[in-house]
């Protein structure tokens, strides 16, 4: 992608898809990218009518993450915690929409190109802002990604990310943390934040298009 000037193409999952996946199981929770971001929710509330109709009555339920890649992992944990603990579906769904809403997801792009391709930044600001070495720390806002603060350099930047989880420190000892990337982050955040957990994943195809490469998401 580094060395193509075409925009990085991405497109959400087909409701066909998601009917084929709603095949097998009793019951079924999906979590899906932010709403504001993606057709993939509507998607996959379509294709729960169209299954309930004309395939099969079941319980479906789709949850809005309101976030994106490793936010997406959280939700999906939360679920399985909470069906171990053999919670009604109902006290499930009220848990996780609270959790969604508690939940909080940022970035540090190491680089803007695929995001100026794709026109999701401004081309002269995006190009200024590579220029400059100045780096965006993005975050999810009721569903959509907004700018939180900027930096020069990386290392400014991975400092002040680290800082902003000071802003949303509370009750840390009862959330997890999930950094897409980077033991050096997870060291860091160890010294100074008493998280109950932190889990490191790999982005997935969507995430590591924009994230591009040396990103960092981070949700808890």
């Amino acid at each position: 992608m580094k060395e193509s000037k075409d925009s990085p193409k991405t497109a959400s999952p087909s409701p066909y898809s998601f009917i084929e996946a709603y095949k097998g199981e009793e019951s079924i929770f999906v979590v899906t990218l932010t709403s504001k971001l993606s057709s993939t929710y509507n998607n996959a509330l379509l294709a729960k009518d169209i299954f309930l109709e004309e395939i099969e009555d079941k319980f479906i339920h789709v949850f809005d993450s309101c976030s994106a890649s490793i936010g997406e992992a959280l939700v999906s944990l939360k679920i399985t915690e909470l069906v171990e603990q053999r919670l009604s579906k109902l006290q499930i769904i009220d848990k996780v929409n609270k959790y969604i809403k508690e939940m909080k997801t940022f970035f540090l792009l190491e680089s803007l190109d695929n995001l100026i391709k794709s026109d999701r930044m401004n081309k002269v600001k995006g190009k200024l802002a590579s220029l400059l070495s100045i780096k965006p720390i993005l975050g999810e806002e009721d569903g959509e990604i907004s700018l939180f603060d900027k930096a020069r350099g990386s290392k400014l930047a991975f400092k002040k990310l680290i800082d902003i989880i000071r802003e949303y420190d509370k009750n840390l000892e009862e959330k997890v943390l999930a950094p897409n990337t980077a033991e050096e982050f997870k060291v860091e955040i160890l010294k100074r934040y008493n998280f109950k957990d932190i889990i490191i994943v790999e982005t997935g195809g969507l995430s590591s298009v924009y994230a591009n490469e040396g990103g960092i998401i981070i949700s808890f």
